[in-house]
């Protein structure tokens, strides 16, 4: 207890846990734009519970290895080495997790880009509860390599275990407010979907560079995502005063 009240008086911990809670926030929006898009692909009635589920596990996933922080540090010891270079489990892992986002990326544009029938899952109505276990396990996969990077990240930060737990209960919780209405506004703009896929491929593209030893600052990252969610914007701002004259154009026409 004297601890934990020592820590809330070092101005330098207050500090640390507002960086800590920006980057995870920062961190979760990969692991929310992936959630968003699976579960659009369910029907409505199940959207929201998926979400809330794929959050939840996310949150205990980075609680669970939170807990186990001498195992998670010691993920990014060398277990062999190919051509030169060292690969750690936790580059393993987010080779795995990067190729499983760019084959999901790459499926979903091909559905979005060329829309036949398909004799898959969710095109029947009969299947429903096994769409929703194959999204919820799908969910977990990707939660688990992005609780990973995101609890690394932690540890590289900070030695201070509340300051950890305190910043993955924020940032899990912007996650569960915003996961609706991001999920809708993607599902209501279909060019955001596309938008959000080629998010996917780079996040999956970056993820597999870090686990070859090619770091790629975050910070390109995110820049390059915010410019293309600008352009988009202005460009879904341009179709709807484009709609508007329209509507409008009529009516002018028969007062005339």
């Amino acid at each position: 207890m004297d601890s934990l009240l020592a820590l809330a008086a070092d101005p330098a911990a207050w500090a640390a846990l507002v960086t800590l809670i920006v980057m995870e926030v920062v961190l979760g929006i990969d692991n929310l734009i992936f959630i968003s898009i699976l579960s659009n692909k369910l029907p409505p009635e199940h959207r929201t519970r998926v979400r809330r589920i794929g959050i939840s596990l996310a949150l205990i996933m980075r609680l669970v290895l939170l807990s186990t922080i001498a195992w998670i540090v010691g993920l990014t010891a060398p277990v062999f080495s190919l051509f030169g270079n060292e690969f750690s489990w936790r580059d393993l892992i987010l080779i795995a997790g990067g190729a499983f986002l760019l084959w999901k990326a790459t499926k979903e544009i091909h559905h979005t880009v060329d829309p036949a029938p398909t004799s898959g899952m969710l095109d029947k109505k009969d299947v429903v509860v096994a769409n929703v276990g194959s999204a919820v396990f799908q969910i977990i996969l990707l939660d688990l390599v992005f609780s990973i990077d995101s609890i690394l990240t932690a540890v590289g930060m900070t030695d201070e275990l509340p300051i950890m737990v305190i910043a993955v209960l924020v940032a899990v919780t912007v996650m569960l407010l915003a996961a609706d209405p991001l999920g809708n506004f993607i599902n209501n703009n279909p060019t955001v979907v596309m938008l959000a896929l080629g998010f996917l491929l780079m996040i999956g593209m970056v993820l597999i560079a870090d686990g070859f030893g090619y770091h790629v600052p975050k910070g390109y990252i995110y820049a390059a995502m915010a410019f293309s969610a600008g352009v988009e914007a202005l460009n879904m701002v341009s179709r709807r005063m484009q709609a508007r004259r329209q509507g409008s154009a009529p009516a002018e026409t028969q007062d005339g």
